[in-house]
Protein backbone atom coordinates (compact mmCIF):
# COMPACT_ATOMS: atom_id res chain seq x y z
CA UNK A 1 0.00 0.00 0.00
CA UNK A 2 2.85 2.48 -0.89
CA UNK A 3 0.16 5.41 -1.93
CA UNK A 4 -1.08 7.67 0.04
CA UNK A 5 -4.77 6.34 1.79
CA UNK A 6 -7.83 8.82 1.56
CA UNK A 7 -7.71 8.42 5.33
CA UNK A 8 -4.18 9.83 5.83
CA UNK A 9 -4.85 12.73 3.21
CA UNK A 10 -7.91 13.42 5.13
CA UNK A 11 -5.82 13.89 8.55
CA UNK A 12 -3.30 16.08 6.70
CA UNK A 13 -6.63 18.03 5.66
CA UNK A 14 -8.02 18.67 9.31
CA UNK A 15 -5.80 22.02 9.86
CA UNK A 16 -7.44 23.42 6.21
CA UNK A 17 -11.18 21.80 7.06
CA UNK A 18 -11.06 23.35 10.55
CA UNK A 19 -10.01 26.72 9.27
CA UNK A 20 -13.00 26.80 6.86
CA UNK A 21 -15.33 25.90 9.86
CA UNK A 22 -14.33 28.84 11.52
CA UNK A 23 -14.44 31.01 8.28
CA UNK A 24 -17.76 30.03 7.57
CA UNK A 25 -19.69 28.78 10.19
CA UNK A 26 -19.53 31.98 12.37
CA UNK A 27 -23.26 33.18 11.41
CA UNK A 28 -24.94 29.59 12.27
CA UNK A 29 -22.79 29.06 16.06
CA UNK A 30 -23.83 32.43 17.21
CA UNK A 31 -27.86 32.37 16.10
CA UNK A 32 -27.80 29.18 17.84
CA UNK A 33 -25.71 30.10 21.03
CA UNK A 34 -27.56 33.42 21.45
CA UNK A 35 -30.17 31.12 21.92
CA UNK A 36 -29.09 28.94 24.00
CA UNK A 37 -28.43 31.57 26.09
CA UNK A 38 -31.92 33.29 25.84
CA UNK A 39 -33.23 29.75 27.11
CA UNK A 40 -31.40 29.33 29.51
CA UNK A 41 -31.78 25.33 29.29
CA UNK A 42 -31.74 23.74 32.87
CA UNK A 43 -29.88 20.54 30.87
CA UNK A 44 -29.14 19.47 27.59
CA UNK A 45 -29.15 15.74 25.85
CA UNK A 46 -27.18 14.63 23.25
CA UNK A 47 -28.27 11.92 20.46
CA UNK A 48 -25.50 10.53 18.08
CA UNK A 49 -23.59 7.06 17.45
CA UNK A 50 -20.13 6.30 16.95
CA UNK A 51 -17.44 8.54 16.44
CA UNK A 52 -20.02 11.59 16.37
CA UNK A 53 -21.18 9.91 19.80
CA UNK A 54 -17.27 10.78 20.91
CA UNK A 55 -17.71 14.28 19.81
CA UNK A 56 -21.19 14.47 21.93
CA UNK A 57 -19.52 13.08 25.08
CA UNK A 58 -16.76 15.55 24.46
CA UNK A 59 -19.01 18.72 24.26
CA UNK A 60 -21.04 16.71 27.90
CA UNK A 61 -17.69 17.19 29.78
CA UNK A 62 -16.58 20.78 28.09
CA UNK A 63 -20.10 21.99 29.04
CA UNK A 64 -20.89 20.70 32.58
CA UNK A 65 -16.92 22.23 33.21
CA UNK A 66 -17.43 25.49 31.48
CA UNK A 67 -21.11 26.16 31.93
CA UNK A 68 -22.33 24.09 34.62
CA UNK A 69 -24.94 22.29 33.06
CA UNK A 70 -25.91 19.05 32.93
CA UNK A 71 -25.68 16.88 29.81
CA UNK A 72 -26.55 13.11 29.09
CA UNK A 73 -26.74 10.71 26.32
CA UNK A 74 -30.18 9.61 24.81
CA UNK A 75 -30.83 6.72 23.36
CA UNK A 76 -32.45 7.00 19.69
CA UNK A 77 -33.80 3.91 20.20
CA UNK A 78 -36.52 5.53 22.69
CA UNK A 79 -37.53 7.61 19.79
CA UNK A 80 -37.49 5.34 16.79
CA UNK A 81 -38.17 1.49 18.26
CA UNK A 82 -40.07 2.23 21.48
CA UNK A 83 -41.73 5.74 20.22
CA UNK A 84 -41.39 6.68 24.17
CA UNK A 85 -41.62 10.62 24.68
CA UNK A 86 -39.02 12.44 26.82
CA UNK A 87 -39.98 15.37 28.96
CA UNK A 88 -37.39 17.62 27.45
CA UNK A 89 -39.34 21.41 28.05
CA UNK A 90 -36.19 23.66 29.74
CA UNK A 91 -33.51 21.72 27.75
CA UNK A 92 -31.43 21.75 24.67
CA UNK A 93 -30.87 18.78 22.05
CA UNK A 94 -27.47 18.25 20.62
CA UNK A 95 -27.58 15.71 17.62
CA UNK A 96 -24.44 15.13 15.98
CA UNK A 97 -24.50 13.09 12.67
CA UNK A 98 -22.10 13.20 9.88
CA UNK A 99 -24.29 12.54 7.06
CA UNK A 100 -27.82 13.50 8.96
CA UNK A 101 -29.29 10.54 7.61
CA UNK A 102 -29.34 7.63 10.30
CA UNK A 103 -33.59 7.19 10.59
CA UNK A 104 -33.20 6.52 14.37
CA UNK A 105 -31.18 9.61 15.20
CA UNK A 106 -33.42 11.73 12.39
CA UNK A 107 -36.18 10.28 14.78
CA UNK A 108 -35.01 11.08 17.99
CA UNK A 109 -34.29 14.67 17.23
CA UNK A 110 -37.39 15.64 15.87
CA UNK A 111 -38.98 13.44 19.17
CA UNK A 112 -36.46 16.15 21.37
CA UNK A 113 -37.88 19.13 19.79
CA UNK A 114 -41.79 17.79 19.92
CA UNK A 115 -41.14 17.15 23.95
CA UNK A 116 -39.90 20.79 24.31
CA UNK A 117 -36.16 20.76 23.76
CA UNK A 118 -34.05 23.40 21.87
CA UNK A 119 -33.11 21.58 18.62
CA UNK A 120 -29.48 21.87 17.33
CA UNK A 121 -28.07 19.76 14.60
CA UNK A 122 -24.27 19.08 14.18
CA UNK A 123 -24.28 17.58 10.14
CA UNK A 124 -21.94 17.45 7.37
CA UNK A 125 -25.16 17.58 5.17
CA UNK A 126 -27.14 21.23 5.31
CA UNK A 127 -30.11 19.39 3.25
CA UNK A 128 -29.96 16.05 5.56
CA UNK A 129 -32.92 14.48 6.90
CA UNK A 130 -31.55 15.65 10.32
CA UNK A 131 -31.01 19.30 9.74
CA UNK A 132 -35.06 19.10 8.22
CA UNK A 133 -36.00 18.74 12.12
CA UNK A 134 -33.73 20.76 13.59
CA UNK A 135 -34.30 24.86 14.83
CA UNK A 136 -30.56 25.53 13.88
CA UNK A 137 -28.02 23.53 11.73
CA UNK A 138 -24.22 23.76 12.14
CA UNK A 139 -22.88 22.64 8.92
CA UNK A 140 -19.36 21.39 9.94
CA UNK A 141 -17.97 22.46 6.82
CA UNK A 142 -15.21 19.28 6.52
CA UNK A 143 -15.52 18.48 2.75
CA UNK A 144 -16.13 15.35 1.39
CA UNK A 145 -14.58 12.18 3.42
CA UNK A 146 -13.87 9.32 1.08
CA UNK A 147 -12.33 7.42 3.82
CA UNK A 148 -14.50 4.82 5.96
CA UNK A 149 -13.01 6.31 9.35
CA UNK A 150 -14.18 9.45 10.26
CA UNK A 151 -11.12 11.76 11.11
CA UNK A 152 -11.89 15.14 9.60
CA UNK A 153 -15.50 14.72 10.61
CA UNK A 154 -14.69 14.28 14.12
CA UNK A 155 -12.83 16.93 14.88
CA UNK A 156 -15.14 19.16 12.77
CA UNK A 157 -17.66 18.35 15.04
CA UNK A 158 -15.51 18.73 17.92
CA UNK A 159 -14.46 21.87 17.36
CA UNK A 160 -17.97 23.00 16.44
CA UNK A 161 -19.23 22.14 19.58
CA UNK A 162 -16.95 23.40 21.84
CA UNK A 163 -17.58 26.38 19.51
CA UNK A 164 -21.45 26.90 20.11
CA UNK A 165 -20.42 26.38 23.97
CA UNK A 166 -17.62 28.76 23.87
CA UNK A 167 -20.17 31.31 22.15
CA UNK A 168 -22.91 30.71 24.16
CA UNK A 169 -20.99 31.80 27.70
CA UNK A 170 -19.22 34.62 26.32
CA UNK A 171 -15.53 32.85 26.78
CA UNK A 172 -13.35 34.86 25.27
CA UNK A 173 -10.40 32.69 26.47
CA UNK A 174 -11.71 29.51 24.90
CA UNK A 175 -12.98 31.37 21.96
CA UNK A 176 -9.68 32.51 21.38
CA UNK A 177 -8.14 28.97 21.46
CA UNK A 178 -10.61 27.81 19.17
CA UNK A 179 -9.73 30.30 16.39
CA UNK A 180 -5.93 29.12 17.26
CA UNK A 181 -6.38 25.86 16.48
CA UNK A 182 -5.52 25.50 12.47
CA UNK A 183 -2.02 26.19 13.37
CA UNK A 184 -1.81 24.14 16.49
CA UNK A 185 -3.42 21.09 14.45
CA UNK A 186 -0.77 21.36 11.47
CA UNK A 187 1.65 20.43 14.14
CA UNK A 188 -0.02 18.27 15.87
CA UNK A 189 -0.63 16.15 12.64
CA UNK A 190 3.22 15.45 12.02
CA UNK A 191 3.55 14.38 15.87
CA UNK A 192 5.66 11.41 15.74
CA UNK A 193 3.93 8.58 17.89
CA UNK A 194 5.57 5.83 16.08
CA UNK A 195 7.25 4.42 19.39
CA UNK A 196 3.58 3.69 19.95
CA UNK A 197 2.80 2.22 16.96
CA UNK A 198 5.92 -0.43 17.09
CA UNK A 199 4.57 -1.28 20.75
CA UNK A 200 1.26 -2.56 18.97
CA UNK A 201 3.07 -5.58 16.71
CA UNK A 202 2.43 -8.65 18.47
CA UNK A 203 -0.63 -7.65 20.62
CA UNK A 204 -4.58 -8.17 19.87
CA UNK A 205 -5.79 -5.65 22.64
CA UNK A 206 -4.72 -3.29 24.26
CA UNK A 207 -6.24 -0.61 26.65
CA UNK A 208 -7.09 3.25 25.75
CA UNK A 209 -7.47 5.41 28.73
CA UNK A 210 -8.58 9.14 29.22
CA UNK A 211 -10.19 11.23 31.85
CA UNK A 212 -12.76 14.35 31.41
CA UNK A 213 -13.03 15.53 28.36
CA UNK A 214 -9.90 13.29 27.02
CA UNK A 215 -12.15 10.07 27.97
CA UNK A 216 -14.21 11.31 25.07
CA UNK A 217 -10.55 11.34 22.87
CA UNK A 218 -10.30 7.72 24.38
CA UNK A 219 -13.18 6.20 23.36
CA UNK A 220 -12.78 7.67 19.82
CA UNK A 221 -9.21 6.17 19.96
CA UNK A 222 -10.42 2.90 21.10
CA UNK A 223 -12.84 2.78 18.14
CA UNK A 224 -10.53 3.65 15.87
CA UNK A 225 -7.76 0.77 16.35
CA UNK A 226 -11.00 -1.70 16.31
CA UNK A 227 -12.07 -0.45 12.52
CA UNK A 228 -8.93 0.08 11.17
CA UNK A 229 -6.87 -2.36 12.47
CA UNK A 230 -8.35 -5.17 13.84
CA UNK A 231 -7.22 -4.52 17.38
CA UNK A 232 -9.24 -5.17 20.71
CA UNK A 233 -9.23 -1.93 22.40
CA UNK A 234 -11.24 -0.95 25.26
CA UNK A 235 -11.19 2.47 26.45
CA UNK A 236 -11.51 3.71 30.13
CA UNK A 237 -11.76 6.33 32.74
CA UNK A 238 -8.38 5.74 34.73
CA UNK A 239 -10.55 6.38 37.60
CA UNK A 240 -12.30 3.40 36.20
CA UNK A 241 -9.37 0.77 34.86
CA UNK A 242 -7.82 0.02 38.52
CA UNK A 243 -10.63 -1.52 39.65
CA UNK A 244 -11.69 -4.52 38.21
CA UNK A 245 -10.04 -4.09 34.47
CA UNK A 246 -6.07 -3.99 35.29
CA UNK A 247 -6.61 -7.69 36.56
CA UNK A 248 -6.02 -8.95 32.76
CA UNK A 249 -2.74 -6.68 32.47
CA UNK A 250 -0.10 -8.49 31.96
CA UNK A 251 3.59 -7.44 31.02
CA UNK A 252 3.74 -6.22 27.87
CA UNK A 253 0.59 -5.40 27.73
CA UNK A 254 -0.19 -2.02 25.76
CA UNK A 255 -1.89 0.78 27.19
CA UNK A 256 -2.19 4.53 25.48
CA UNK A 257 -3.13 7.14 28.44
CA UNK A 258 -4.83 9.94 26.63
CA UNK A 259 -3.52 13.15 29.14
CA UNK A 260 -4.95 17.09 27.84
CA UNK A 261 -2.87 19.83 30.31
CA UNK A 262 -6.01 20.29 32.60
CA UNK A 263 -6.50 19.50 36.35
CA UNK A 264 -7.17 15.52 35.48
CA UNK A 265 -3.65 15.10 34.26
CA UNK A 266 -1.88 14.19 37.29
CA UNK A 267 -4.25 11.95 38.29
CA UNK A 268 -4.42 10.11 34.99
CA UNK A 269 -0.54 10.37 34.84
CA UNK A 270 -0.12 8.51 38.06
CA UNK A 271 -2.54 5.76 37.13
CA UNK A 272 -0.51 5.54 33.88
CA UNK A 273 2.78 5.51 36.13
CA UNK A 274 0.70 2.37 38.42
CA UNK A 275 -0.01 0.75 35.47
CA UNK A 276 4.23 0.63 34.21
CA UNK A 277 5.13 -0.69 37.56
CA UNK A 278 2.75 -3.85 36.95
CA UNK A 279 5.01 -4.68 33.81
CA UNK A 280 2.39 -2.60 31.52
CA UNK A 281 3.83 -1.00 28.17
CA UNK A 282 2.21 2.35 28.72
CA UNK A 283 2.62 5.61 26.67
CA UNK A 284 1.17 8.67 28.07
CA UNK A 285 0.65 12.00 26.20
CA UNK A 286 2.10 13.91 29.64
CA UNK A 287 5.38 15.05 30.77
CA UNK A 288 4.51 14.13 34.48
CA UNK A 289 4.81 10.83 34.19
CA UNK A 290 8.07 8.48 35.56
CA UNK A 291 7.65 5.06 34.63
CA UNK A 292 5.69 5.10 31.33
CA UNK A 293 6.98 6.79 28.22
CA UNK A 294 5.84 10.37 27.19
CA UNK A 295 4.69 10.91 23.73
CA UNK A 296 5.35 14.08 22.10
CA UNK A 297 2.25 16.96 22.14
CA UNK A 298 1.43 19.99 20.57
CA UNK A 299 -0.63 21.90 22.86
CA UNK A 300 -3.28 24.20 22.28
CA UNK A 301 -4.08 27.37 24.06
CA UNK A 302 -6.77 25.79 26.38
CA UNK A 303 -7.53 22.51 28.28
CA UNK A 304 -10.63 22.21 27.05
CA UNK A 305 -9.12 22.55 23.46
CA UNK A 306 -6.06 20.02 24.20
CA UNK A 307 -8.02 16.90 23.45
CA UNK A 308 -8.48 17.98 19.99
CA UNK A 309 -5.14 17.78 19.27
CA UNK A 310 -4.55 14.90 21.08
CA UNK A 311 -6.66 13.05 18.26
CA UNK A 312 -4.89 14.00 15.79
CA UNK A 313 -1.61 13.04 16.55
CA UNK A 314 -3.33 9.56 17.30
CA UNK A 315 -5.48 9.21 13.99
CA UNK A 316 -1.93 9.81 12.26
CA UNK A 317 -0.22 7.04 14.29
CA UNK A 318 -3.59 4.59 13.84
CA UNK A 319 -3.46 4.84 10.23
CA UNK A 320 0.47 3.98 9.78
CA UNK A 321 -0.24 0.88 12.01
CA UNK A 322 -3.36 -0.34 9.86
CA UNK A 323 -0.84 0.10 6.81
CA UNK A 324 1.84 -1.96 8.32
CA UNK A 325 -0.94 -4.69 8.99
CA UNK A 326 -1.59 -4.50 6.16
CA UNK A 327 -4.90 -3.58 6.77
CA UNK A 328 -6.44 -0.87 4.10
CA UNK A 329 -8.26 1.71 6.61
CA UNK A 330 -10.47 3.12 3.82
CA UNK A 331 -12.24 0.14 3.48
CA UNK A 332 -12.37 -1.54 6.79
CA UNK A 333 -14.30 -5.28 6.30
CA UNK A 334 -18.22 -4.85 7.48
CA UNK A 335 -18.01 -1.29 7.87
CA UNK A 336 -19.83 1.70 5.19
CA UNK A 337 -18.94 4.82 5.17
CA UNK A 338 -22.91 5.71 6.52
CA UNK A 339 -24.51 3.31 8.75
CA UNK A 340 -28.59 3.81 8.95
CA UNK A 341 -30.15 2.26 11.90
CA UNK A 342 -33.40 2.44 13.03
Amino acid sequence: MSDPTHMRREILEIPAAVDTLLSKGAPAIKAAAAELAARDPAFLVSVARGSSDHAATYFKYATELCAGVPVASVGPSVASIYARPLKLSHSACLAVSQSGKSPDIVRMAQMAAEGGALSLALTNHADSDLAQVSAHTLELHAGAEQSVAATKTFVNSAVAAVWLLAEWQQDAELIAAIHALPRVLEEAAHQDWSALGAELGGHRSLYCLGRGPALAISNEAALKFKETCQLHAESYSSAEVLHGPVSIVDRGFPVIALCAADAAEASLASVADALADKGASVYATSAQVRGATALPTARTAHPLTDPISLIVSFYGMVEAVARARGIDPDSPRHLRKVTETV
